[in-house]
């Protein structure tokens, strides 16, 4: 059955695989739409967007996504009378042998299948003269707009095979037109002199060429020019420019600045009134304001530092801390630029649902300014669901439980309990037979965010509150069940963050304190078999020791004391000496006393925005300064406290992340990591702290922790290492509805700096000559776009193998050794 539903598809494919299938007589498919411009095809994707018709997307050179559409039918039956008198014999025939309700079902089965093919494929875009005549108009249109006022645009249709058509927009620019004089018309004294102090910065000049961007950027400049002067009653309809293009290439622009405003009296009549400058002469803010109770009487007030503080009941918030939230301020003359900060301050308090802030006018000079605040509920439950993947957690499922406190302390904190629970499917661990879902994690965390600087000595002077300062408490416990080994962890945090711009954020922990505790340290060989498996052999040279994967531990002591093996077996001596430093990094437990500064650039605009840079610096230091509170050593000579090995390392990570727009629906993504980890101290590096290789969001032709390090073979459950490099480059593209694609290119690898004796020559980056033994790996993937979370699966395929002798590249480069990434979201 299985075979003949395949069939009776691939069979429907073919079938649609002709893109005029839905193309009526005397109608043309649009096959390409091509821009020459002075002789030369256009390479500038924004004039694509004046083309009104564009040809349907393509996949590999094929409108896949127009074959999809052609499988359903836009002239099919709607409802499932229609379809009954289309095809009676059917309808007839389900009737006879069940009833008239499943001949009813099938036809709206039938019916809505045929809807989802329509829906979810591309409709063929018929050439319409129309539109073309409205795209020759819009490019004309638009070369204007940038000084090439005579510029010429004509479509050539060309007719091809089977009911398909060409269109070519040929655009010849002419000569551009230059500005050759720029004059000013401001009758109002004030204007006048708020204007020429910054006249400088003007974006018309002398010589350039004519662009409309320059004009809307030069009456964007002068309404934010005066409104932060004062003049809160100015805006861009004051602003007039007459443009002289009666000159032939040359220009004459003279901006016109209105001496009065236009104002709307109370009887509704306008009169004209001279702009002035503006001063508040008073600051009010209502703390509890709500529409319905606006005509109430407000019974609480505070006065702090010239601001007047009102609410209905009792005024909740601290006027102290509320008040450096509000840039505003009387005897200030107004400014667009303090009131869009105070709105953007008190709104990421996330205390307010609503945030008003309007003026008044008392006098043509004189203004008071209202600030209405609408609370949030003081308590908030918030749950959260997710599903997970990766390569080691195979499927999961986690839940987040929280209780938000709001102004917990009247400054506008936010406390908060939470909960997280998951649950995943792992690789079978010894013992465990507890069903598919066979592994758990539960955590609970406590924490306090303050919205600016909380720290002695007045240091919190160093940062400007416009710089939204918060602090950052938090504590945490969480615990693992057959992940690893077992964990327990324990988390105390106190982070400072703030804001440059919009686009450049800094990051401080200066107190970031982890305990980590494995709790099942004796499974260790039951897991990680490789590792067991390479003591089997030394156990035969010593003296036929009979090893277990329970004594594996205290045979590995027992080899490492022992000289006379190590002169006599120098091979398994060293051997040995290996594994049991890769047990010491998996099932140590560890302080991790951390200090970091993180630094982040992003130019994004809006989630939507798919042309932007990402950059981001972190820079780390665990152990320096708690490791002064204890003399204290163990046997390896590493600082300990309560007997636990503090981590005393160094770590530097940077990120860095491009996309481009190639198209309105593909999209070019760039990514390239480095990190290095240098430990000193005697300390080792927690495995968590480590880097890995492979992965879904990683190097996709391997799984997670398979590669590396080096040129080292593969076989081991886990690899990590202190330095890694890691780039990727992918290609994005739309398929069918809201189904997307992607060709992708990942590279790079894990090595060891450590210069560790333990250390095989193979793992080691001992010069840019280690470079070659970058890791490549490609592939393809599929997206699903869910709206709220984006199911991704890529497949990834060994490109590049530093580990094979001989010739590495595509030696398995093939869909039996290729890795099947589910992942959510994309990798980066």
């Amino acid at each position: 059955m299985k075979k003949v539903s395949l069939y009776f598809f691939i069979i429907l494919i073919i079938s649609s695989c002709n893109s005029v299938k839905r193309v009526a007589e005397k109608e043309q498919l649009l096959k390409t739409s091509t821009i020459i411009v002075d002789g030369k095809k256009n390479r500038n994707l924004q004039l694509n967007d004046y083309v009104i018709q564009k040809p349907n997307s393509k996949l590999l050179g094929l409108p896949v996504s127009v074959y999809f559409h052609n499988i359903g039918n836009p002239n099919a039956p709607k409802t499932p009378k229609e379809w009954g008198i289309q095809n009676p014999k059917k309808y007839t025939f389900f009737k006879r042998l069940f009833s008239e309700k499943q001949s009813i079902g099938v036809a709206n089965s039938t019916i809505k299948l045929n809807n989802w093919f329509l829906k979810n494929g591309e409709s063929p875009v018929i050439i319409d003269d129309f539109k073309t005549k409205k795209t020759v108009k819009s490019l004309n249109t638009y070369y204007k707009t940038i000084g090439f006022w005579n510029n010429t645009v004509v479509a050539v249709k060309d007719s091809l095979k089977e009911k398909k058509a060409a269109i070519t927009y040929h655009i010849t620019k002419n000569n551009p037109v230059f500005i050759d004089s720029i004059t000013t018309n401001i009758p109002s004294l004030t204007l006048k002199t708020i204007y020429e102090r910054d006249a400088v910065n003007s974006f018309l000049k002398k010589g350039d060429q004519y662009n409309q961007d320059n004009f809307k950027n030069e009456v964007n400049r002068i309404v934010k020019l005066f409104r932060n002067a004062g003049v809160s009653n100015f805006s861009d309809s004051y602003i007039y420019f007459d443009v002289n293009d009666e000159l032939g290439l040359k220009t004459n622009v003279k901006t016109t600045i209105a001496q009065n405003a236009i104002v709307t009296t109370i009887n509704g009549t306008e009169k004209s009134t001279p702009f002035q400058i503006q001063k508040i002469t008073q600051v009010n803010v209502y703390t509890d304001y709500t529409f319905n109770k606006e005509n109430q009487p407000y019974l609480d007030s505070i006065s702090y530092k010239g601001i007047q503080f009102f609410a209905h009941e009792k005024i909740k918030y601290n006027p102290k801390y509320l008040a450096q939230s509000i840039f505003i301020r009387a005897n200030q003359i107004y400014s667009d630029t303090l009131r869009n900060l105070t709105r953007n301050h008190l709104k990421s308090l996330n205390n307010f649902k609503a945030i008003s802030i309007n003026y008044q006018t008392i006098k043509d000079s004189l203004l008071i300014a209202n600030i209405r605040l609408t609370p949030q509920k003081k308590y908030s439950i918030g749950a959260e669901t997710e599903l997970t993947h990766s390569n080691i957690r195979k499927l999961g499922f986690s839940g987040k439980l929280s209780v938000t406190n709001r102004n917990s302390f009247k400054g506008a904190e936010l406390f908060k309990f939470s909960f997280t629970g998951s649950f995943f499917n792992t690789s079978t661990q010894p013992g465990n037979n507890s069903g598919f879902f066979n592994a758990w994690e539960l955590g609970v965390d406590l924490s306090l965010e303050i919205p600016r600087f909380s720290a002695p000595f007045g240091l919190n002077k160093f940062v400007p509150k416009e710089m939204s300062p918060k602090t950052y408490f938090s504590i945490g416990t969480g615990i693992q069940k057959n992940i690893g080994l077992d964990r327990q962890t324990i988390n105390a945090n106190i982070n400072y963050s703030w804001k440059f711009n919009k686009r450049k954020s800094i990051n401080l922990e200066l107190f970031n304190v982890q305990y980590i505790r494995n709790l099942n340290n004796a499974e260790y060989f039951n897991i990680y078999s490789s590792e067991y498996n390479k003591l089997v052999p030394i156990a035969q040279k010593f003296n036929n020791f009979s090893l277990t994967t329970s004594n594996a531990p205290e045979f590995m002591n027992l080899v490492k004391d022992d000289r006379n093996f190590q002169t006599n077996n120098p091979t398994e001596y060293s051997d040995n000496l290996n594994v049991n430093n890769r047990y010491a990094i998996i099932t140590s437990n560890f302080i991790i006393p951390t200090i970091a500064y993180t630094y982040t650039y992003n130019n994004q605009k809006t989630y939507k925005d798919n042309n932007f840079s990402f950059f981001k610096v972190r820079i780390a230091n665990a152990g320096n300064l708690v490791s002064l509170l204890s003399n204290q050593k163990n046997k390896n000579g590493v600082k300990t406290i309560a007997d636990t090995p503090v981590a005393q390392y160094f770590k530097a990570d940077i990120e860095y992340k491009k996309f481009w727009n190639v198209s309105r629906s593909s999209v070019l993504g760039f990514r390239s990591f480095l990190g290095v980890i240098l430990a000193y101290g005697n300390s080792g590096i927690p495995f968590t702290k480590s880097y890995f290789a492979g992965g879904s969001n990683d190097i996709r032709a391997w799984k997670t922790y398979e590669l590396g390090l080096g040129s080292s073979p593969p076989g081991l459950e886990y690899n990590v290492g202190n330095f890694k490099f890691l780039t990727s480059l992918e290609y994005r593209f739309d398929l069918i509805s809201s189904l997307k694609g992607a060709l992708f290119i990942d590279a790079g690898n894990i090595w060891d700096i450590s210069n560790s004796s333990f250390t095989d020559e193979k793992a080691k980056f001992n010069s840019f000559s280690s470079l070659q033994q970058i890791a490549v790996g490609s592939g393809f993937g599929a997206r699903y776009d869910f709206n709220f979370l984006i199911l991704r699966l890529d497949i990834g395929f060994k490109t590049h193998e530093p580990y094979l002798s001989g010739g590495k590249w595509f030696k398995n480069f093939n869909f039996n050794n290729a890795v099947y990434n589910i992942g959510i979201n994309y990798p980066f």
